[in-house]
């Protein structure tokens, strides 16, 4: 992830209409293919599938955005492996929006583990460097490991577990929703990210 010195301009783009919603039954993406498909927008960077899980590295901030919307309190499950650290992940954002250049504001709340040469983890509404985001515990990712990551929103809470714990927590008065808010993407900085096993399930 870019270590900005100044403010991030807002992406410029607009919220895609007509996108399938995320029903009772919930989505699911083991990534068994050759190819992303139509379900996934690529808004740059090299995301692939390789054996048969999502791979990526140098994404630079163009998230890889499910093209399904969010139900407004949700579960996001997957697991992630990295060879160093740096794990990124967004939730409820426009669908579409990426970096123009160094910089980026993301419009949706952005989950980082091990960001920041593997010192911070972070829980952001949409500005990853704000003075408002939330900082977790102080636990660094291990390179290789793969873990396992439990993102809920409930109400106004959004919480993330890995492997069963608690990282962070944001308790967000004016939460994010609605057309713009409603999607998840997965993102990169430089590092070497596997992610899989994707389930997303309505509360």
């Amino acid at each position: 992830m870019a270590l900005l010195g100044g403010a991030s301009a807002p992406s410029l783009a607009c919220t895609p209409q007509g996108d399938t919603g995320i029903g009772p039954e919930g989505y699911s993406d083991n990534f068994d293919r050759a190819q992303l498909g139509q379900d996934w927008n690529v808004t740059g960077g090299p995301w692939r599938i390789v054996d048969g899980a999502l791979r990526i590295r140098e994404a630079h901030n163009h998230p890889l955005w499910l093209r399904r919307t969010l139900p407004r309190d949700v579960r996001v499950e997957f697991d992630a492996t990295s060879t160093t650290h740096d794990i990124k992940v967004e939730l409820f954002g426009d669908g579409v929006s990426h970096a123009l250049g160094d910089a980026y504001t993301a419009t949706s709340y952005v989950v980082i583990f091990g960001g920041w040469g593997n010192q911070t983890n972070v829980l952001a509404r949409m500005d990853e460097h704000a003075d408002d985001r939330v900082v977790g515990t102080p636990r660094r990712v291990e390179a290789n490991r793969t873990y396992h990551f439990v993102i809920e929103r409930r109400g106004s809470v959004i919480s993330v577990d890995v492997d069963g714990e608690r990282l962070l927590t944001l308790d967000d008065p004016e939460p994010l929703q609605g057309r713009g808010h409603d999607h998840f993407g997965f993102n990169n900085w430089e590092s070497d990210v596997t992610f899989d096993n994707l389930r997303i399930q309505p509360l």
